[in-house]
C-alpha cells in the first residue's frame, strides 16, 4: 500500500490533478490488476449475504416504499434496466432507482458486513449500485461476471481505505460520505471508464452525499436504511453525468472551501490515506466482516458474550433483583454511539423504534443475556422490549469507555483489532461475574468464523417465508 498525504490547498496553489485524492482513487479504479482468488470467493459470499438480508426485509415499510418509488420509473433509454429485489425479473427499472430500492432492502435490518477504523462503514452497500449498473449495461457494453467482481472489489477497496484514514463521525458527518466516492469508483471499474471520467464522478458523488449524523442519533428514523441507498443512487447518477462530460468541484477534498477544510478537520488538517500501488491487488474486502446477528456491529461480540453468560450462569437470570448492576467496559465509539455515553434517553425506552433499539447496546446485551439467543424480528418486538423483567435489568446496564478497548478498536493490525468489551456483573449478594470478548464468534478470528456454508445457511434462514 502507498500512503498519500492529503491536506487543504489554497486556490492559488493550483493543486494538480495527479496530486488530488479523487484522482488517486480514479487511478485505483482504472488499474487492470487481476482479482485474487480468495477475493473473488469473498465477493461471492457478500453477494449471497446481501441477498439474505434483503430477502428478510422485503415486507418492511421502508423497503416497500423504496420499491414502490423505483417501480414508478421506467427503464432508461439505452439499456436493459435493472432488477428490483422482490419483483418479477421481467419488470425492471432504471439503474439508479434499482440501486435505491435494493440499497434500502440491503440496509434495512442492519445485518450485512462492516468495517470499523477511523470511520465505520458497511462496504456491501457498494454492491446494489454496481450490480444495478451491470444489469442495465451488460448487453450494450459486453459486461461479464468478471467485470462485476472487479467493480465490487474496487468499491470495497476505496471505502475501506477511506475509512482507515478519515474520520467523518468525529465531525457529525454520516459515514455514507465515503460510500458515494467508493461506489462511483466501483462503477467506473465495472464499465472500464477512463481516469478523467471516474475522477469527475468521484468528486460529484462526494459532493452530493455529505450529510449530518442526526440520522443515527436520538430517535432514529427509517431514513437510516435510506441513507446508503441514496449514496448509491447518487453515485450512479454522478457516473452518468461524468460520462456525458459534466465536471465536479475541483479539488473536492483539498480545496480551501472543500470537504476537509469545512466539514472535517479544518484548513490545517492532513491525512495519510492508504491506497494500493499500481499492480497491487485490491484485497480490502478480506479485512471486512459480516454479521451473524441483526444489530449494530459493535454489539455482535456482546450478543455472543450474553449468550454465553446465559448458558454459564442460569441462576442469576431467574430474578432481575439478583443483579445490582451491569457495566460494559468498551471502546470510545461503542460507548458514545450505541452505549450510555450517547446520552440518548431513547436507548432505554421500551417504546423506542426498532432502528433505535438496534443502536442500544444496553438493550441488546440485556435481551441476549436473558434469552441466550438473538432473532432479527423477535428480539425487537414491542412485547419483547416492554417485558417488565427486561426493562428492570436493562436500566441497570451502562457502558464506560476503556482506553485499551479504544486502542484495539482503532488498530490497523487485524490480529488485535477488537470490537468487544469486558462485562462486570455485580450481584446483590456481593458477588461479581467478570467476562470479556474481543471479536464476535462469526469474525474471521472468532470462535466460529463464517465461510461459504454459513453464508448460504444465513440466506436460507432469512429467505424462509419471504
Amino acid at each position: 500500500m502507498q500512503l498519500h498525504h492529503v491536506r487543504v490547498h489554497r486556490s492559488d496553489e493550483n493543486l494538480a490533478r495527479p496530486d488530488q485524492l479523487a484522482w488517486k482513487i480514479a487511478e485505483v479504479a482504472v488499474d487492470p490488476v487481476a482479482v485474487d482468488g480468495d477475493v473473488v470467493e469473498m465477493v461471492v459470499n457478500r453477494v449471497i449475504d446481501n441477498a439474505a438480508v434483503a430477502a428478510a426485509s422485503l415486507a418492511r415499510g421502508p423497503v416497500v416504499a423504496a420499491r414502490s418509488q423505483a417501480l414508478a420509473h421506467p427503464v432508461s433509454i439505452g439499456g436493459a434496466g435493472a432488477n428490483v429485489l422482490g419483483v418479477d425479473a421481467g419488470r425492471r427499472t432504471s439503474p439508479e432507482w434499482a440501486a435505491w430500492a435494493n440499497g434500502v432492502a440491503v440496509r434495512e435490518l442492519d445485518f450485512h458486513d462492516t468495517f470499523l477504523a477511523a470511520e465505520y462503514s458497511h462496504p456491501a452497500d457498494n454492491i446494489p449500485a454496481v450490480v444495478a449498473v451491470a444489469q442495465h449495461c451488460a448487453g450494450s457494453r459486453g459486461l461479464t461476471g468478471r467485470d462485476v467482481v472487479r467493480g465490487i472489489a474496487t468499491g470495497y477497496e476505496v471505502q475501506v481505505d477511506l475509512a482507515k484514514a478519515i474520520s467523518l463521525h468525529k465531525h457529525k458527518i454520516d459515514h455514507v460520505a465515503h460510500l458515494g466516492p467508493s461506489a462511483a469508483a466501483g462503477i467506473g471499474t465495472l464499465l472500464g471508464l477512463d481516469r478523467e471520467t471516474i475522477f469527475q464522478a468521484v468528486g460529484q458523488a462526494l459532493h452530493t452525499t455529505t450529510a449530518t449524523r442526526q440520522s443515527r442519533k436520538g430517535e432514529i428514523s427509517t431514513w437510516k436504511a435510506h441513507a446508503p441507498a441514496f449514496a448509491g443512487k447518487m453515485a450512479v447518477e454522478a457516473v452518468d453525468r461524468a460520462m456525458r462530460g459534466q465536471t465536479s468541484p475541483v479539488p473536492i477534498y483539498e480545496g480551501e472551501d472543500g470537504v476537509i477544510a469545512w466539514l472535517l478537520d479544518g484548513p490545517d488538517a492532513g491525512y495519510e490515506v492508504p491506497l494500493p500501488e499500481p499492480g497491487e491487488g485490491k484485497r480490502a474486502i478480506l479485512d471486512t466482516y459480516t454479521k451473524e446477528h441483526s444489530a449494530e456491529y459493535q454489539a455482535q461480540a456482546l450478543i455472543d458474550l450474553g449468550r454465553r453468560l446465559h448458558r454459564e450462569y442460569p441462576l442469576i437470570l431467574d430474578d432481575p433483583d439478583r443483579i445490582e448492576s451491569v457495566t460494559i467496559h468498551t471502546s470510545h465509539h461503542t460507548h458514545h454511539v450505541i452505549g450510555s455515553g450517547a446520552g440518548d434517553p431513547q436507548k432505554y425506552d421500551p417504546t423506542a423504534s426498532r432502528e433505535t433499539l438496534d443502536h442500544s447496546v444496553p438493550y441488546i446485551f440485556t435481551v441476549a443475556l436473558q434469552d441466550g439467543a438473538w432473532h432479527h424480528v423477535d428480539s425487537y418486538a414491542p412485547e419483547r422490549a416492554g417485558r417488565p423483567d427486561t426493562v428492570a435489568l436493562w436500566r441497570k446496564v451502562v457502558t464506560v469507555e476503556d482506553p485499551e478497548w479504544t486502542r484495539r478498536y482503532h488498530s490497523l493490525d487485524m490480529t488485535e483489532k477488537a470490537f468487544g468489551g469486558r462485562v462486570v456483573i455485580r450481584l446483590a449478594d456481593g458477588g461479581e461475574i467478570v467476562e470479556e470478548i474481543a471479536v464476535a464468534d462469526a469474525h474471521p478470528l472468532g470462535a466460529r468464523p463464517f465461510g461459504r456454508e454459513q453464508y448460504v445457511e444465513k440466506f436460507r434462514t432469512l429467505a424462509e417465508g419471504s
